[in-house]
């Protein structure tokens, strides 16, 4: 894939859930270069991540789901180009900035100190409260206890009241008991606390050492930033005032002002750390706190222009992922009756996204509507433009959802599970059509799906997801012909268009584990049949293959005895061409 370009890269992506007062981590550090104009399938039973992993493209996640960790970085020459207009009041905001920048960085020069401060106080507060192990340990038993009273008082509300009387004084007894048990662990540890308050209280000695050390630091760091900044300092200073109007102008006046303020804050915060800003990476991090950086390129007296890397983990207004959901990343839905509104016609939906987008006239949207209905193969679309949706068969309503995904030519077009609700004809016929569409508008495809069968017709590389991983990583060939991590091989093994009629059809034993708890070792261990010890004890890397294809599994390590795969996916390549009738080249 070296001569194609990165269209969007994952490093390290990890995604959490607020879930009843616990945390569910459902994306577990995932990394994955996503490239121009390919096909890549993600596969995994259900409650892999698959539907999460995409959602986060888009900036779709449930109110509850938050990125924790990790980057998107998506690769868009025009969404990245930016340019805002100079005026009296734009450069009357950049040389406010540029006022408050010079002053704070004075700080810098006693970034040593702060940090030596900041050091002393955190061993101050360290001896007066208890330890973080303690302390996690409290929080994770009352926890626990919590969301097991949850569940019982859920299941306390299904009982009924006339005949099972018993059962709801049993539960009431035991949600006291739970009641006591989390207050008694509460108590526990604010007794601990007091004790460590008091302790470090009395401790005279340290409290007049601490005081003593404070001071010192104080006066030498007064000292130090007293100092006049330096030419190269103010040269700086210009383009951060500049990148800090670049990176709000896209927003209102209000809005602009307090981004501005935020930035301001952070990068105060920043220099009094002693953070290297001509660093472009730190930038970037300490930008982002806010909203994403706009780096400076050039100016003209009427504007200013730089360049934006679009980090979509960071993006945190609805105004920026209007620029990009639709324009730039759409997603086609499994169900289409449930992504169409039943109450407003066909036309009117295509039309009032090309219009949104494309700010064009109603009649050129109704043009285009027309013209985009006919190429997913709607018959006489000008007869059904004012038709709605229950007027439409299932197989028509899904060529509708993907007319409405391509109404703004998107770079990436997510397709999650499209085909599911559909019959095996139907489901044929999209597939087609959503590969002969792309070589038309020359989209990038990220096909989320469970059935193996689908990839085969559709992809050109798999990335295989367990409990929130990428288990494996390959080109179709390598992933139907040669898997390598265990889970590849029962998910292939349990393709029902590869069973023999005389044989009892595999299927993989288990269940995933808890997202709830920290996974030790391989997540896959517990189902694995070819389980080693240490699968159990250490989580695999991943291993590299080829150049293409990689997998996370310890049967790829030198020290691993030597298994070969399942026998019934050891020949399959005949059995995949007849069973998906794919023709061989």
């Amino acid at each position: 894939m070296e001569d194609k370009k990165v269209l969007l890269s994952i490093k390290d992506l990890s995604v959490k859930f607020r879930v009843r007062g616990r945390i569910l981590t459902a994306i577990r550090g995932i990394s994955l270069d996503i490239y121009e104009n390919e096909s890549i399938a993600i596969v995994g039973e259900s409650g892999s991540g698959k539907s999460v992993f995409t959602k986060t493209f888009a900036g779709m996640l449930d109110s509850n789901g938050f990125i924790s960790e990790g980057q998107i970085i998506f690769s868009d020459d025009e969404l990245a180009d930016t340019k805002v207009s100079l005026n009296p009041v734009a450069n009357s905001l950049i040389n406010f900035s540029l006022k408050k920048l010079n002053e704070y960085s004075k700080l810098e020069y006693g970034s040593e100190e702060y940090l030596e401060m900041i050091k002393l106080d955190a061993e101050k507060r360290e001896k007066s409260t208890v330890g973080e192990e303690e302390l996690a340990k409290y929080t994770k038993q009352i926890a626990d206890l919590t969301h097991e009273r949850t569940n019982l008082f859920n299941l306390k509300q299904t009982f009924d009241p006339k005949n099972e009387k018993d059962k709801i004084h049993d539960a009431a007894a035991k949600i006291k008991d739970y009641d006591h048990k989390i207050k008694a662990l509460e108590d526990e540890m604010a007794e601990k606390t007091k004790v460590k308050k008091a302790e470090a209280k009395s401790d005279t000695a340290y409290l007049a050492a601490y005081s003593k050390k404070k001071s010192e630091l104080t006066a030498q760091r007064n000292e130090k930033i007293k100092k006049d900044i330096t030419p190269e300092t103010v040269k700086r200073n210009e383009i951060l005032a500049k990148e800090i109007y670049l990176s709000v102008g896209r927003y209102g006046f209000v809005k602009r002002v307090k981004l501005i303020f935020g930035l301001l804050k952070a990068l105060k915060k920043a220099m009094e750390m002693g953070v290297d800003l001509s660093d472009e990476t730190l930038r970037n991090h300490v930008f982002d706190e806010v909203v994403f950086r706009v780096r400076y390129l050039d100016e003209t007296p009427e504007q200013l222009h730089g360049t934006c890397i679009l980090n979509l983990a960071n993006v945190k207004y609805d105004k920026d992922w209007m620029q990009i959901r639709g324009r730039r990343i759409a997603t086609v839905f499994q169900d289409p009756m449930t992504s169409l509104n039943p109450i407003i016609t066909i036309g009117k939906q295509i039309t009032s996204i090309i219009m949104k987008h494309q700010g064009c006239t109603e009649a050129e949207a109704r043009k285009r509507a027309i013209e985009l209905m006919h190429k997913v193969g709607i018959p006489k679309p000008e007869m059904r433009f004012d038709d709605y949706p229950f007027q439409y068969s299932g197989g028509m309503r899904q060529r509708i959802v993907i007319a409405i995904a391509l109404s703004c030519q998107p770079k990436i077009l997510i397709c999650d599970e499209p085909t599911t609700a559909l019959d095996v004809t139907i489901q044929a016929q999209i597939l087609q059509l959503i590969k002969d569409l792309q070589k038309e508008f020359n989209y990038t495809i990220v096909f989320i799906t469970h059935d193996l069968g689908v990839v085969a017709n559709i992809a050109d590389r798999v990335a295989v997801l367990y409990a929130g991983q990428i288990v494996e990583l390959g080109t179709v060939e390598e992933i139907f012909y040669e898997p390598h991590h265990p889970y590849t091989w029962a998910l292939l093994s349990s393709l029902p268009q590869l069973a023999k009629s005389d044989e009892k059809l595999y299927s993989i034993t288990g269940t995933p584990p808890s997202l709830y708890n920290q996974i030790i070792g391989d997540a896959f261990a517990p189902r694995n049949p070819y389980c080693l010890r240490i699968d159990t004890l250490e989580e695999p890397p991943m291993f590299k293959i080829s150049e293409t294809h990689s997998a996370k599994t310890w049967l790829l390590d030198s020290r691993s005895p030597k298994i070969e795969k399942p026998e019934g996916i050891r020949d399959i390549h005949e059995k995949i061409l007849s069973a998906y009738n794919i023709e061989e080249i």
